[in-house]
């Protein structure tokens, strides 16, 4: 599992802008993860993975074929978990409403700068699978995850940046 959470974290750190489908696909997987545990309780791996799987193939064909319906859910489910994240870190305990509020955030950050609101809630997304998958209680994990997402902006920076000069 952990090693599926990581290679997951560096796709979306390097290509979470390029392939936005997978980008909204491997956050539908961890979101049906997690949304089965909560929601059934114990259960067999597979149980939770088959949830995981259907809502991440449910978000990438919602990425290619309703972009924006996609935006919306991508945005909400990367703004919730990285804000659940982040109060984890900062040693809080988090609730629906830094879910919701995080969600929101997202959402309304996607839909005004899309390019680059992708590239960063990819890349922080992305280091918050890799920090997850190597254990966030680590003493270096804050400095890492920071290096990480840095690192993940300044790829997909460039590959924007080529793509746009290749456009004119």
């Amino acid at each position: 599992m952990n090693l599926l959470l990581a290679a997951s974290g560096v796709v979306l750190l390097v290509l979470g802008w390029k392939l936005f489908w997978l980008f909204v696909g491997v956050l539908g997987f961890a979101a049906g993860l997690q949304a089965a545990q909560l929601v059934f309780g114990p259960q067999p791996f597979w149980v939770l993975w088959a949830a995981g799987l259907v809502c991440g193939i449910i978000g990438a064909i919602l990425a290619l074929f309703f972009q924006k319906l996609a935006i919306g859910i991508g945005g909400f489910v990367a703004g919730s978990i990285i804000a659940l994240h982040l109060t984890l870190m900062m040693g809080y305990d988090p609730g629906a409403l830094v879910a919701l509020i995080g969600g929101v955030v997202g959402v309304v950050a996607l839909y005004l700068l899309f390019d680059w609101a992708l590239i960063i809630l990819s890349s922080v997304a992305g280091a918050t699978f890799i920090i997850e998958a190597l254990g966030r209680h680590s003493p270096y994990a804050s400095v890492l995850s920071a290096v990480l997402v840095a690192a993940g902006i300044i790829f997909q920076a460039r590959l924007l940046i080529v793509s746009r000069k290749g456009d004119h």
